[in-house]
């Protein structure tokens, strides 16, 4: 439903990372001086875990991702390395080790593309330094390197709209040039750049402000999306004037969804007639169910449905358009089949490899897929699957340095909050730290262990299992790693997502400090040696936990992080203004001196004189969610208070660290003072600021090695200042 802003802090807070981091001598003091007999415990666990995975393995760039077939099944695509930086390689389908790149991009990296439907461009997105500008660029793959700008606008933020096999020749793509503000919807040509004007935004429809378009396969206009005052959708269709006028100019209303079932309620496309529109909705229920709606007639039939889940990923045949399976995901994904011409392909991919599996792409006579398999402790494995033969060829893993690497298993775990909330969470155990086999409730460890809590972003996303770099790196470094579903993630049903209405540093906060209780409570963690770290929304969460609850965590990493709800809402990009209506709903209102006060209440900024343990605070400078004023605040209040700070910086990042030198370079900072503070091991900094844009604009003595790493790159005098 609403455009761009179910997300909206989430971000690709650590890039192409996988997944889907002298305070020593200063604790010490705090401590009477003990000697560190804990940390050469915690030390030893760690190396019963297997030798160390270097860094470099987990941040840097993939082998491959992103893999997909073309609509003819002539060709295979994937974003791989091209002299360091993520670009599109193609290659013939049978020869996948001959691929060649189509693009060059020599920057930050190509973060997404899509084959265009005629098979012979390739068209992808990207913007400059992590300013989330984006362009939409098309290429042809037998003219490599000679990409054409669709949308030449550097301040504009471009999103896809639409593409269909039946208009092979263009797309549908939202421009917010006319008004920074609102996006307008324009059909382009993929060779010419000719575009088409399909839908102006008015802005503002009987007091709704206006989200976004939904187009059917034809590219007719079947949608506008508005955001309601109180943080609800309305759904408008073209009015009486759409035959006579195009684009249109009037909208009628066709349905609206409160705002209790705005996160659990939306379109997910139409059929290949146009006239059903397929719709997760928890109206009348809690989960999100699959519906397919008349639109003529308002009359839904149920698809398929979970009691514990929303419905996650819909699978649509690619040119008849029926749904024909559907997956929910409470603490594993599971698959539901709708058509039975798939089953005995879902029956057969079942067999050729552990994990879970996903279908990437498929050609459009269906005969090939890509098939992807995901594991908790191995990296994702790719296939080409041949439907007729029913046969699954291997095509390779995504990093091949990791097969027979140390790896750590994943293990879901419920946990209750002190209400009686059901927390989905995964808990994460260095090898050899516990007993096998493992019980139905989870490891058991064999003694307590310094812990990380890493949170995750959103907050209206969530954690689910898988392979998460993350957890590999720590837990490879002799740490415990739990992350939790605190209450306000989705995917759990509306009561879940609605219970963090308001609750930002309140209930969802109170949610992290049981997990942790629980941790303790069942022998994982050691109460003395805990810390919060994680990005965008996480970073937050690790700024409530070192100012709100100073005496819980011995340390916390900040990663693109605000300090202050009220700024945050003040500097976020304009065309996120049909998002302030969710906001102000989920919460708080910034605009009105009673909400700005509350919010204020729940900002770390407010009470940096609370914090006691060490911060080590990650920021991109071209931020445009979280601004690099929110760091600074953050900083400059900690050190009025003379409290120590590690500050790093990157002059050409966004929200999160792109480039895999920036996420080595922090990475390895992080390391030595999780190190520091909490006992586990660390790979020396080594060579890992190379070709990185970071500066210590404060605190680089508090942790071991950054100077001298720093003066490995730049002299003081040339480091980029703040």
């Amino acid at each position: 439903m609403r455009v761009g802003f179910i997300g909206l802090l989430l971000g690709i807070v650590f890039g192409g990372g996988l997944l889907l981091s002298g305070c020593a001598r200063q604790r010490s003091r705090a401590r009477g001086g003990k000697p560190d007999v804990e940390a050469k415990d915690a030390r030893q666990v760690a190396a019963a875990s297997g030798q160390l995975i270097p860094r470099r393995l987990i941040f840097g760039n993939p082998d491959r991702s992103q893999v997909q077939i073309s609509p003819d099944g002539r060709h295979v695509a994937f974003l791989a390395p091209r002299d360091g930086v993520m670009n599109v390689y193609v290659a013939p389908v049978g020869e996948p080790s001959g691929a060649k790149p189509v693009t060059n991009d020599r920057t930050r990296g190509i973060p997404f593309y899509f084959w265009a439907y005629d098979s012979t461009h390739v068209l992808y997105g990207k913007d400059e330094g992590g300013n989330e500008n984006w362009n939409v660029f098309s290429v042809a793959i037998d003219a490599p390197d000679v990409a054409k700008n669709l949308t030449p606008n550097g301040k504009v933020a471009a999103q896809i709209a639409a593409v269909s096999e039946r208009h092979p020749e263009s797309i549908l793509v939202l421009i917010n040039d006319r008004d920074e503000r609102f996006h307008d919807l324009y059909r382009i040509n993929i060779v010419t750049g000719e575009r088409t004007l399909l839908a102006r935004n008015p802005g503002q429809v009987e007091g709704n402000t206006v989200s976004g378009f939904m187009a059917d396969d034809d590219y007719n206009v079947r949608f506008l999306a508005a955001s309601t005052p109180d943080g609800g959708d309305a759904l408008y269709q073209p009015g009486d004037d759409a035959k006579e006028a195009s684009p249109p100019t009037q909208w009628k209303l066709f349905d609206t969804i409160g705002a209790d079932d705005s996160m659990t309620t939306r379109p997910r496309g139409f059929d290949k007639t146009g006239r059903v529109v397929y719709l997760s909705d928890s109206r009348g229920r809690d989960t999100g169910a699959l519906y397919a709606l008349e639109v003529a007639t308002k009359q839904k039939t149920l698809l398929a449905e979970d009691g514990r889940a929303d419905v996650g990923n819909v699978l649509i045949h690619p040119t008849e358009r029926n749904v024909q399976a559907v997956s929910f995901d409470y603490d594993r994904e599971h698959w539901k089949v709708l058509d039975k011409s798939i089953q005995k392909d879902f029956d057969y991919l079942r067999t050729v490899a552990d994990g879970e599996f996903n279908v990437q792409s498929r050609t459009l006579d269906d005969k090939t897929w890509i098939v992807s398999y995901m594991m908790d402790d191995g990296p994702v494995r790719y296939y080409r699957y041949d439907r007729p033969s029913k046969k699954a060829n291997f095509l390779f893993t995504n990093r091949k340095a990791l097969e027979g690497q140390p790896l750590a298993k994943m293990h879901p775990v419920v946990i209750k909050s002190r209400d009686g909330m059901n927390l989905v969470s995964y808990l994460t155990l260095p090898r050899g730290a516990y007993d096998a086999p493992v019980a139905a409730g989870g490891p058991r460890a064999k003694r307590p262990l310094p812990m990380v809590l890493f949170v995750h972003g959103g907050p209206w996303g969530r954690d689910s299992w898988g392979l998460n770099g993350m957890h590999q790196w720590l837990a490879n470094r002799g740490y415990a790693v739990l992350s939790v579903n605190f209450r306000g993630s989705t995917g759990f049903g509306k009561t879940f997502v609605n219970a963090g209405n308001k609750e930002w540093a309140g209930k969802m906060h109170d949610d992290l400090i049981d997990t942790v209780n629980w941790a303790v409570n069942s022998g994982y963690a050691d109460k003395d040696k805990v810390a919060i770290m994680g990005g965008s929304y996480g970073g937050y969460a690790t700024l409530v936990g070192l100012t709100f609850t100073p005496d819980t965590f011995a340390c916390g990493v900040d990663i693109v992080g605000p300090s202050r709800i009220v700024t945050l809402f003040e500097t976020i990009p304009p065309y996120w203004i049909a998002g302030l209506n969710m906001f102000k709903q989920r919460v708080g209102d910034h605009t009105t001196e009673e909400g700005r006060a509350f919010l204020d209440s729940r900002s770390p900024l407010m009470r940096a004189d609370k914090i006691k343990k060490p911060l080590l605070i990650g920021q991109g400078a071209n931020d445009p969610r979280v601004k690099q004023a929110e760091a600074d605040r953050i900083v400059k209040a900690m050190k009025e208070k003379n409290l120590p700070v590690v500050y790093v910086l990157y002059s050409d990042e966004g929200h999160g660290f792109q480039k895999p030198e920036n996420r080595l370079s922090f990475h390895a900072v992080a390391e030595q003072f999780l190190a520091e503070h909490l006992g586990g091991r660390a790979e020396p900094i080594g060579n890992d600021f190379n070709g990185s844009s970071i500066a210590v604009p404060e605190g680089a003595q508090y942790v071991t090695g950054v100077r001298e790493a720093l003066g490995q790159e730049r002299t003081a005098s040339d480091s980029p200042g703040r």
